[in-house]
């Protein structure tokens, strides 16, 4: 048997040999820490192909349906933008572009001889996480002992998204394991935030973090067990859904923690156009994935849900500002864009129900109450306790450092958790007597994590993505402002009597303005259980109050 790193040194050759030699560029010197501007002045693309790739995914798909681009034009500029991006913050695994052009060549011909699309994501390139298996392809998930392993088949979600017409054509780099909010392995190393790769671009699906934000990919698909499609879309700046357990079929995709049923990972999009969320959603739901993967739901793509028929039909909706989460206060970037958003919406009309969801009294705009506690910090402790059960067997000796519990002792946490998920549903309920609509809270928007992007290996505190998974709340990101140290500065004046407790002052002491400058700063939108069409619609409200506010 080889030595591992030997293993690592031949498929480091094999991922080189993908890459056509001609898009290999000369990075800029390493003190440059925001790389973004990077593809678009070092000379390889094209103008059209600089158009192309700031093309939003709605445009894209209308440009392609009516030939004004073939997909062979539209996967070349996107190919070619990724490996600039690679070369720029290490964000793919699997690179197969000669199969993705002769994909996209096929998918040209069909238009041309028929003149009908293939499906609705026709012609469209889509990046996908390093889990989710091609057949003849590896899929190591930064597993050593995985490389040498070829799929045989596609994972249930690539053969829907190809029979919807799209052109898969990179996969993307991920932490050893998975679980684990950064994205780092002994197979392909580590992935940079292109906004400061001083910075962490998130985990686990930080490479498609990386990616979409260098414009390498119009649509990726990234999983979320933990957070692990917001937390990298929020460090790097573009949008993400995770939905509900089993509205996106996961079959035949590898994955940590396999058999663990409680709290289940998720696929979900990230793009940097807010239409690509509700353009993969309803691509996906269309295909019927409950007569491909037994485990997902029988939902239909409800577009009246969409409309928001249960929510006032977008009319004088009212949103819940989590402030923070009673463990850890935000950075006061967090803060500032809170505050812009709750501006935002209340210059666009919507009631400003501007409390601290849950556990502080703070002033509302009628009236002051005190908010009863929902449990976050036990909500994240349930998620560790049922993760780890079985995870020392499952990881054996790479992540990790505990022994599990009983099975009886796992049944007595998934009770805990049944319990508090009734418990925040009548919270929730309950809010009805006091939004002024006559109907309940539509959505909560809060943090997506106590901090914009934090340097590598510090990214400490995931549990404002958490307690949703916990929960299957679906959830959105969506951008609001990025990092500025004159209006960011650190407010001495909160003083340690202040914090939680050590942990939430140590979350605080890291904060630098200019170690943080210029990261992007994105916060989340919380809907309730498979309601994933409103939620995406009130996101598209909140992103457009805020680009009216701006």
């Amino acid at each position: 048997m080889p030595h591992w790193t030997t293993l690592v040194a031949e498929k480091k050759q094999r991922q080189l040999k993908s890459i056509p030699q001609e898009w290999l560029v000369t990075p800029p010197p390493l003190s440059t820490l925001d790389v973004t501007g990077f593809p678009e002045s070092c000379g390889l693309l094209s103008a059209r192909e600089i158009e192309i790739t700031n093309t939003s995914v709605d445009v894209l798909l209308k440009r392609l349906a009516s030939a004004e681009w073939t997909a062979v034009d539209i996967t070349t500029a996107f190919s070619k933008r990724a490996i600039v991006a690679h070369q720029l913050v290490n964000c793919l695994t699997e690179i197969f572009i000669d199969r993705a052009l002769a994909r996209a060549a096929e998918l040209d011909d069909y238009l041309k001889k028929t003149g009908k699309v293939v499906g609705p994501l026709h012609g469209l390139p889509i990046s996908l996480k390093d889990q989710l298996c091609i057949e003849g392809l590896e899929t190591t998930m930064g597993y050593v002992s995985w490389i040498g392993q070829y799929a045989e088949k596609n994972a249930v979600l690539v053969d829907v998204l190809i029979e919807c017409g799209a052109v898969p054509f990179v996969r993307t780099n991920i932490p050893q394991a998975l679980m684990w909010p950064e994205s780092f392995n002994s197979v392909f190393g580590r992935t940079t935030n292109p906004h400061n790769v001083s910075l962490t671009p998130g985990g686990s699906s930080g490479g498609e973090g990386a990616l979409i934000a260098l414009k390498g990919s119009p649509l990726g698909v990234g999983s979320d067990i933990g957070g692990s499609v917001r937390i990298p879309s929020a460090f790097c700046g573009i949008y993400g859904l995770r939905p509900s357990y089993g509205r996106v079929p996961y079959c035949g995709a590898r994955n940590s923690l396999e058999g663990q049923d409680s709290i289940l990972s998720v696929f979900g999009p990230m793009t940097n156009s807010l239409s690509g969320l509700k353009v993969f959603m309803k691509a996906v739901v269309d295909s019927k994935p409950w007569l491909k993967d037994p485990l997902a739901v029988r939902k239909k793509w409800d577009e009246d849900e969409y409309e928001l028929a249960d929510h006032g039909s977008g009319k004088d909706l009212c949103f819940a500002i989590m402030w923070d989460d009673g463990v850890v206060v935000p950075h006061p970037p967090i803060r500032r864009s809170l505050e812009m958003t709750k501006a935002a919406l209340q210059k666009a009309g919507h009631k400003g129900f501007s409390r601290l969801f849950p556990y502080r009294v703070v002033l509302i705009e009628w009236a002051v109450v005190d908010w009863k506690p929902i449990q976050h910090k036990l909500l994240g402790e349930i998620a560790w306790d049922i993760w780890n059960a079985g995870s020392a067997e499952d990881f054996l000796i790479t992540t990790s450092v505990t022994g599990g519990i009983t099975a009886y002792q796992l049944w007595q946490v998934q009770k805990l958790r049944q319990n508090i998920r009734k418990e925040y549903m009548d919270h929730w309920n309950a809010t009805a007597s006091e939004t002024g609509t006559g109907r309940a809270v539509d959505a909560i928007i809060c943090p997506a994590a106590p901090f914009a992007a934090p340097p590598h290996g510090k990214n400490r505190y995931t549990n404002y993505t958490t307690v949703w998974n916990v929960l299957d709340y679906p959830a959105t990101v969506f951008p609001v402002t990025t990092v500025d140290p004159t209006l960011d500065a650190r407010d001495e004046k909160d003083l340690p009597h202040r914090f939680y407790d050590q942990f939430d002052q140590d979350i605080y002491e890291m904060y630098d303005p200019e170690k943080f400058k210029n990261a992007p700063v994105c916060l989340q939108l919380v809907g309730r259980t498979l309601e994933e069409e409103a939620v995406i619609k009130m996101t598209e409200i909140v992103d457009a109050a805020l680009a009216a506010a701006k």
